[in-house]
């Protein structure tokens, strides 16, 4: 049985990412925010709950040991992000700042991941990163996040190329729009022409016309950090309805 550490694991996609594997090993979740944390008590010695910053190597330490101290640590999940825009000609800084604090999370979470993956060669080991369509396909007022995105699935092939020789697969997922608490929030601000508008567009972007669900990311985490995808490494796989594979055509009906 292995075990598994989730970042960013307490809310939305990494809590149902969280949910997933817990159905296969213990899970430790790593976050940010106690609030979120309050509903892992009703999963003891299945969902362990780590208080701290994914991007401090001393919190990703231990996660990382106390995912140990229950099974053996053969998965790691770097969920954790924010969303936030900067504009680059007013706030070169804001902007390195906001790359840096969506990257660094997962630097720290791959570099912990891989010490202790290393040091069991013979369970080897798998990372899941968490990116997304942006990170191929920019959007407006999302630059820090698509760059540190872009970045993040650079990072996946390069670990893939340096450390698939020891048994460590790195993987990632490029997520379309998916349904979270903060779309939700979104949606619920908007009137109802700005809501129906909301629709429209998610129809259009995605040839599936619909939004994604939590449990579908989860569902493809924890395929990556299985057995069956044991050949599968530096790949970034697209979860998004087809979103990526789409182009728009002005003459389209």
């Amino acid at each position: 049985m292995p075990s598994f550490v989730v970042t960013g694991g307490g809310r939305g996609i990494g809590r149902a990412i969280t949910e997933r594997l817990a159905t296969v090993g213990p899970v430790v979740v790593l976050e940010l925010d106690p609030a979120a944390l309050t509903w892992t008590t009703d999963h003891p010695g299945r969902i362990i709950p780590v208080l701290g910053n994914a991007a401090d190597p001393q919190a990703a330490e231990q996660a990382a040991a106390t995912a140990a101290s229950e099974a053996p640590l053969q998965g790691w999940v770097n969920n954790a992000a924010i969303f936030r825009d900067a504009a680059l000609h007013e706030s070169p800084t804001e902007v390195s700042t906001l790359i840096r604090q969506n990257l660094d999370p997962v630097l720290t979470g791959c570099a912990t991941a891989i010490r202790h993956f290393l040091a069991t060669p013979e369970s080897g080991g798998s990372i899941v990163n968490i990116s997304s369509h942006q990170a191929s396909r920019a959007v407006r007022a999302a630059l820090p996040y698509a760059t540190a995105k872009a970045a993040i699935e650079g990072l996946t092939r390069a670990l893939a190329v340096d450390y698939g020789p020891s048994g460590v697969r790195t993987n990632a997922l490029a997520l379309g729009s998916i349904t979270t608490d903060r779309s939700e929030s979104h949606l619920a601000a908007l009137s109802e022409p700005g809501r129906d508008h909301f629709h429209q567009e998610i129809r259009l972007l995605h040839p599936l016309g619909r939004m994604g669900r939590p449990s579908e990311v989860a569902e493809t985490a924890a395929f990556l950090l299985s057995d069956a995808a044991s050949f599968i490494n530096g790949t970034t796989i697209p979860v998004d309805g087809g979103r990526a594979a789409q182009g728009r055509d002005p003459e389209e009906t």
